[in-house]
């Protein structure tokens, strides 16, 4: 059961629980399932199936990839979601865009940049480069259709059951560009080689992905900073500066 403040988070477990059930229609890997969720007072709730770890190895790695490739297949018309939701502690836009670049931008980058600035983390050049980026941004990268992405795909939020079945939790979902989960996998490290291999079987990635990577951790850079603060900054500038 997780518990948190109903007026400092509202509807956050709420978009997670739905969240969660969207991942798991899709039928492609296994998510905890949503037993209840609602408000106590001034708490809010969330209670989860529980899920006793087993441990990760090249097999199960290889499955999660699979198996990522088969979630990033369900498609959407639009880039977004039907509700915002939150990335960590903080809230995340999903009004839908026609076009990538213009989600990335305007409920992706933007809030987080502009929280920055708010907070004095972030100074005015580094604010102007980011500028510069979104001018050219539609010009980086190929186009693809909207996937469903888990939207916070780091290592922490992939277990492992006991009987060897990759089991994902805490997603921030939403219909991006599938390349944004797999760049997130990258940022803190925990994924295998047979992960990336068997996902480009099924679902080869356009060329040059590699190079895209860090174009999609600013985004979870920018998260880190306005939740730890400057010390993301040094990683945020060098991400940025490779696209200008």
């Amino acid at each position: 059961m997780k518990v948190n403040q109903l007026e400092k988070y509202p509807r956050m477990f709420l978009a997670e629980a739905e969240g969660l059930k969207l991942l798991g229609q899709a039928g492609a890997v296994r998510v905890p399932s949503v037993i209840a969720h609602g408000a106590a007072g001034m708490e809010q709730f969330l209670l989860l199936e529980w899920i006793d770890r087993g441990q990760t190895d090249t097999f199960t790695q290889g499955l999660l990839g699979r198996q990522l490739a088969g979630l990033h297949g369900h498609s959407h018309k639009s880039f977004g979601l039907e509700y915002d939701n939150y990335i960590g502690s903080l809230p995340q836009k999903n009004t839908f865009c026609s076009f990538w670049t213009d989600f990335y931008v305007s409920q992706r980058l933007q809030p987080q940049l502009q929280s920055a600035v708010d907070k004095g983390l972030v100074s005015s050049v580094l604010k102007n480069e980011f500028e510069n980026l979104f001018k050219r941004l539609d010009k980086l990268y190929p186009p693809e259709k909207p996937a469903l992405i888990h939207g916070d795909l780091w290592s922490g939020n992939y277990v492992v059951s006991l009987s060897g079945e990759p089991v994902l939790i805490d997603p921030a979902v939403s219909y991006g560009h599938r390349e944004a989960d797999i760049a997130m996998t990258t940022l803190f490290g925990g994924f295998t080689k047979e992960f990336y291999q068997s996902y480009n079987e099924s679902f080869p990635l356009e060329a040059q992905w590699e190079e895209r990577l860090d174009l999609w951790n600013l985004y979870p850079l920018l998260v880190h900073v306005n939740l730890f603060g400057s010390g993301y900054l040094g990683s945020l500038q060098q991400a940025l500066r490779k696209y200008l």
